[in-house]
């Protein structure tokens, strides 16, 4: 097992790692082909439509071929579109490998996190994924420092030789022995998303990513209208991932023990909080502050939902496969509209209306935690 959660946090970590990439190099995009807000949003957003697009036939296909192969296969494409970027000479282009970028990880993830579950007892799952999620935060938490050095030295040799490296990774997964395939029902499914439990577990995959998803795009664009470089925004968005990955190990093993929900409401008040502040905030010192911050209350949602999707789905026959695919496809649609709705609302009313809305987002949710269970609940998968 430890194995097998190694090579998993390794693939993920680079998966991630190209992901954020992206995110010092917005202002320089948006220069070079004068993209509005709404514009760089949309760039920055193609990969989570890629990943919604992608996320339940990736889970479909780690359950019926086995996540080994799922991995493989995801892999192989994720290199080839980091080949493509390394390439692009236009926001069009660009786009589309960020969209081949998303489809790739969805079915990577999907195939990574269900052969992690599968190999592990119930009551250690919120610790495992909270480690191989840990490894792929602090991926992304270097590809903002990988983007500002492919700034530097270039991105046609920054972005081929990541490729490279993806492609050693897709040679070692498929090293191991071969996983078992799972069954995929529709029956599987009607009971899963007719469980109050599981599709919250969805939300809280969706919530976290559309507040980065709005971070990712105003952040960067705020710090660069006030004077910071490129490397200056890659550093503090290496800070806030720096946090987020040293918290999710310690956030996962602790809705083993104490249950999924208690670290979901804490992180959702403090959530409303760092949201309030990003809306006030005008100092840049402080809005930098704040994404920090940013970093331990929005990445707290991840590991315990997952891991409560995850218990939920076994609990309703759903293949473990299928599950994580629909997980991704859930962050995606965070992920996707982050971004684009996050870039329109400010181009139309200014950057403290995208903040608001997260707010309120996270206001409404910790609301719904707290209602009185119906019948009798489990304490570690609630």
């Amino acid at each position: 097992m430890r194995r097998l959660l190694l090579l998993v946090s390794s693939i993920v970590f680079v998966d991630a790692m190209l992901f954020t990439a992206l995110t010092p190099l917005v202002p320089k995009y948006a220069d070079e082909f004068d993209l509005s807000k709404a514009g760089a949003g949309a760039l920055v957003g193609a990969f989570g439509v890629g990943a919604l697009l992608g996320g339940v036939p990736g889970g479909i296909a780690a359950s019926k071929l086995g996540p080994k192969r799922a991995v493989v296969g995801g892999l192989v494409l994720l290199a080839l579109a980091s080949f493509f970027f390394s390439i692009s000479d236009s926001a069009e282009t660009l786009g589309a490998a960020r969209l081949v970028q998303g489809l790739s990880s969805t079915t990577t993830w999907a195939g990574a996190l269900a052969w992690i579950s599968l190999a592990s007892p119930p009551d250690t799952r919120g610790t495992v994924i909270g480690t191989a999620f840990g490894a792929a935060v602090l991926g992304a938490v270097l590809g903002p420092m990988f983007g500002g050095v492919a700034d530097l030295v270039g991105i046609r040799v920054a972005f081929t030789g990541v490729g490279a490296i993806v492609l050693v990774f897709a040679a070692l997964a498929a090293l191991p022995r071969q996983t078992p395939a799972e069954p995929v029902t529709a029956a599987g499914v009607r009971r899963a998303f007719g469980d109050v439990r599981f599709v919250g577990g969805l939300w809280l995959n969706t919530l976290p990513a559309f507040l980065f998803g709005v971070l990712v795009v105003l952040v960067p664009l705020a710090l660069d209208d006030a004077g910071w470089s490129t490397l200056t925004i890659a550093l503090v968005f290496l800070a806030t991932g720096l946090f987020e990955a040293l918290l999710n190990p310690f956030v996962g093993r602790a809705s083993d023990r104490i249950g999924r929900l208690r670290p979901i409401r804490a992180a959702l008040a403090a959530s409303v909080l760092v949201a309030l502040g990003l809306a006030l905030a005008t100092d840049p010192i402080v809005v930098a502050l704040l994404v920090c911050a940013a970093g331990f209350s929005f990445g707290a949602f991840y590991t315990p939902g997952m891991a409560l999707a995850s218990q939920r789905a076994e609990v309703a026959a759903l293949a473990q496969g299928l599950a994580f695919g629909i997980m991704n496809s859930a962050w995606a649609l965070g992920e996707m509209s982050g971004p684009l709705l996050g870039g329109a609302l400010a181009d139309a009313f200014g950057d403290s209306v995208p903040y608001l809305v997260g707010a309120t987002a996270c206001a409404l949710t910790l609301a719904a935690t707290v209602r009185p269970p119906i019948g009798k609940v489990d304490v570690r998968a609630a």
